[in-house]
């Protein structure tokens, strides 16, 4: 548990005041959800450093709020879930499968959070996704369709995959993850965290996945492609290596490391 003294530090970070005695309500909620969002980016910097991740939670606290880091998803919503919990909210760990762009069931290898307000109501808390994503805490309950932020959310019920979360893209549902409500400890995550930083399958270990949501939409580095999302309009371009240093920094505040030989692209070598 977090002391009064680091979450006033934390909620300096992520752009707010912490108040001792402040409400266990879903307003609380959803603001740290979304300060985290704002202000902590998604990013594999340490993994395609090379760098073994840690998930002990005065770690993630030297990381992400000492250090002005950000991680991916067994980091931030670790260190997310801590922070709820030393705040006075209950909270339960789910492992999920993610399934947006999947053709077969995957592996679960996404950290989500149960959180329960004081009022007894239960949501849906996520800050470690890099892609489109909600903003604001889903409600657990079947058939709850929420509109945030110019997108629109479902939570459903599957025999197999549990909780759904699907997002409406293209005129159509689009499953987003699925979780069955099997509680995790922090210590159910090391292997699937291992998995994501070692496996030559793995997604992170080969170039930069860094993303930061912004009110109108999320700024994304993938290698030396350069997205900024607006609302429908997305400027995407191909940075040389002194933009992407320079991106590092304005966009996602962090360090540049040289020498880390990742493979960029072009437009004509992209295509």
């Amino acid at each position: 548990m977090f002391t009064s003294e680091q979450l006033a530090k934390i909620f300096a970070r992520i752009g707010l005041t912490y108040t001792p005695g402040i409400p266990c309500d879903f307003d609380t909620m959803a603001a740290v959800q979304l300060g985290f969002q704002y202000n902590v980016p998604y990013e594999n910097l340490d993994i395609i450093r090379g760098v073994p991740l840690s998930l002990d939670y005065n770690d993630l606290y030297e990381k992400i709020v000492t250090n002005h880091r950000g991680g991916y998803c067994f980091e931030i919503n670790g260190f997310l879930g801590e922070v709820y919990r030393s705040l006075g909210y209950t909270v339960t760990e789910y492992m999920a499968r993610y399934l947006r762009g999947e053709t077969e069931i995957p592996m679960r290898r996404h950290r989500v959070l149960g959180v329960t307000c004081a009022d007894g109501k239960s949501y849906i808390c996520d800050a470690g996704i890099g892609q489109s994503a909600f903003r604001i805490p889903l409600k657990m309950e079947e058939g709850l369709v929420s509109e945030q932020y110019g997108e629109t959310y479902r939570v459903t019920k599957d025999d197999f995959y549990g909780w759904v979360i699907s997002d409406f893209h293209k005129g159509t549902w689009r499953p987003f993850y699925g979780f069955t409500e099997e509680p995790q400890l922090n210590i159910d995550y090391i292997m699937p965290s291992f998995w994501c930083e070692h496996a030559p399958e793995s997604p992170f270990t080969s170039a930069e996945m860094f993303s930061v949501k912004t009110p109108a939409g999320r700024i994304t580095l993938d290698s030396n492609i350069f997205h900024i999302f607006d609302g429908d309009t997305v400027t995407e371009k191909y940075l040389t290596e002194e933009e992407v240093k320079e991106a590092y920094t304005k966009y996602f505040g962090l360090p540049y490391y040289e020498g880390l030989n990742i493979r960029r692209y072009t437009e004509e070598s992209h295509a």
